[in-house]
């Protein structure tokens, strides 16, 4: 199957303490949703709008991410991320993501994304460690 702009998902989650700013960072960060966790949702969501047009051995990687935090979100709230497919380019995928709580839009933002051999994607890496001696 190809994979063509227009593809999108969603993912749900309630905010747990361990998605916290506070449970990431340190002590005096307040206890809500943080950005690095928003971003990884946003990410996964966006791989999940194309997992299933993928190939038997491909996968993919992030590579850009251009987001904005807009509105904190406090635990036991849901959140909702959607991801849009804006542009195929060869390999190279990228997307509009969005979230929202129960209140309003918390964040918004560009992602892109490659499709990967994951067998090769993994060679590369074992040379890269293997070089590290």
């Amino acid at each position: 199957m190809e994979i063509c702009s227009g593809l999108t998902a969603e993912t749900n989650l309630v905010v747990q303490e361990s998605d916290t700013a506070r449970s990431s960072g340190d002590e005096t960060l307040p206890p809500v949703l943080s950005t690095p966790r928003m971003v990884a949702l946003m990410e996964s969501t966006a791989h999940k709008a194309i997992l299933p047009f993928l190939a038997e051995g491909q996968s993919s990687v992030g590579t850009v991410v251009n987001v904005r935090h807009l509105a904190a979100t406090p635990v036991g709230m849901a959140v909702r991320v959607r991801a849009e497919l804006l542009s195929v380019e060869g390999r190279r995928l990228k997307y509009r993501v969005e979230a929202w709580d129960a209140i309003e839009k918390i964040g918004e933002g560009e992602h892109e994304r490659f499709i990967i051999d994951t067998q090769k994607f993994i060679q590369r890496l074992e040379t890269k460690t293997g070089s590290r001696a």
